[in-house]
């Protein structure tokens, strides 16, 4: 089956360390971008129902009852086997709780990144760990137990004691999903841009290096397989069947349509994804003009079984003809002991996950 994301670009901060196409915007921008959306999603002609649905952003748990069931109204499939809404902790209520089980919503991601005061404070974040433990509470008392809880492995100030006690506090609430997701430090986010210039500002200075963060990621590793919440994929960790069922799309290369602002969409053989500025989007979809960024372009899908599916912990089973053609890296890989070969299955060490990015590179065809 297909899945379908909608992009909710729209935040009340700007977090330093956010490098995705989301941001703080204008009431009336907002209010003209969902029109768009709305725009976007009636004119298409579905070629299947999705089984399941991510809202992503940006913050779509800030949009109203109102609006969501609005949006959601225009997705075939409902029933849907998932449906996912990212929310920011701090800003769920029971009237919001209320208003995503009539939607249809089914399954809550918390982008809550640390349970420590400090740490929050340096990014911008203006939760509690006491908070988030009350609306986990809130959402469970309402049936909406398929939680998922954000980490991420190198905040500035972020130190071993401080580490441990973000992870004590999963074993205390104990969700399903855990997300842990080690800093990028690229020039899309405010923090990484000011880490390359060799700055300050946004604690820069104070990032633990890459193998502290390492570490950082291997103890949650080991931590969350003790409470038994597995590792299934490099960033995300499940108890068993709490596997977020759309992300898996991505790394199994099934079809999902994308929409709004800097998303993408993929049928099985062909990729497309729409302008990436709100702006651009709401401006191109009001004047009757498609979203997409460009045209379609063909995926390389002999390549990318290698490189998104070795993502996950259950590996690829590679056909023969990419164990001749992939011959000397998957042999150098596996003499380096970052790849292991278990019958027809190929699939990455605890090493090799600490060095994906290596590993995947051997495999983009030029």
């Amino acid at each position: 089956m297909a899945g379908v994301y909608v992009s909710w670009p729209f935040c009340a901060q700007k977090c330093t360390y956010c490098n995705f196409a989301s941001g703080v915007f204008p009431d009336d921008l907002e209010r003209r971008y969902l029109a768009a959306l709305q725009t976007e999603l009636s004119s298409t002609c579905w070629p299947w129902a999705p089984d399941t649905l991510y809202l992503g952003g940006g913050t779509p748990g800030s949009m109203s009852p109102g609006m969501l069931a609005e949006l959601l109204s225009l997705i075939p499939g409902r029933p849907w086997r998932e449906a996912t809404i990212e929310a920011a902790p701090g800003s769920i209520t029971p009237q919001l709780v209320e208003g995503w089980l009539c939607a249809g919503i089914s399954r809550v991601s918390l982008g809550v990144q640390s349970f420590v005061a400090r740490e929050l404070r340096r990014t911008g974040r203006k939760h509690t760990a006491a908070l988030v433990e009350r609306e986990v509470a809130l959402l469970r008392a309402a049936g909406l137990n398929e939680v998922n809880i954000d980490l991420i492995a190198g905040l500035p100030g972020q130190t071993p004691e401080g580490w441990r006690e973000s992870l004590d506090w999963i074993e205390r609430l104990h969700p399903p999903h855990v997300s842990v997701y080690m800093l990028e430090v690229d020039e899309d986010s405010r923090l990484g841009r000011e880490m390359l210039l060799g700055g300050v500002r946004y604690g820069a200075a104070d990032v633990p290096d890459e193998g502290l963060i390492a570490e950082f990621y291997e103890q949650a590793v080991a931590r969350l397989q003790q409470l038994g919440i597995a590792r299934y994929e490099i960033s995300n960790f499940a108890c068993p069947g709490h596997e977020s069922l759309h992300n898996l799309k991505y790394w199994r290369l099934e079809p999902y349509l994308g929409f709004g602002a800097d998303a993408h969409s993929f049928d099985g053989t062909t990729r497309r994804a729409n302008v990436d500025s709100v702006k651009d989007y709401v401006l191109r979809v009001s004047s009757g003009l498609s979203a997409w960024e460009n045209p379609t372009v063909p995926a390389h899908l002999d390549e990318e079984r290698f490189f998104v599916g070795l993502r996950l912990m259950t590996g690829i089973r590679p056909k023969q003809e990419e164990w001749e053609r992939f011959r000397e890296p998957i042999g150098r890989f596996l003499h380096n002991g970052l790849l292991v070969r278990e019958g027809d299955t190929l699939r990455l060490t605890d090493r090799g996950v600490l060095l994906s990015n290596e590993v995947f590179e051997e495999f983009l065809i030029s």
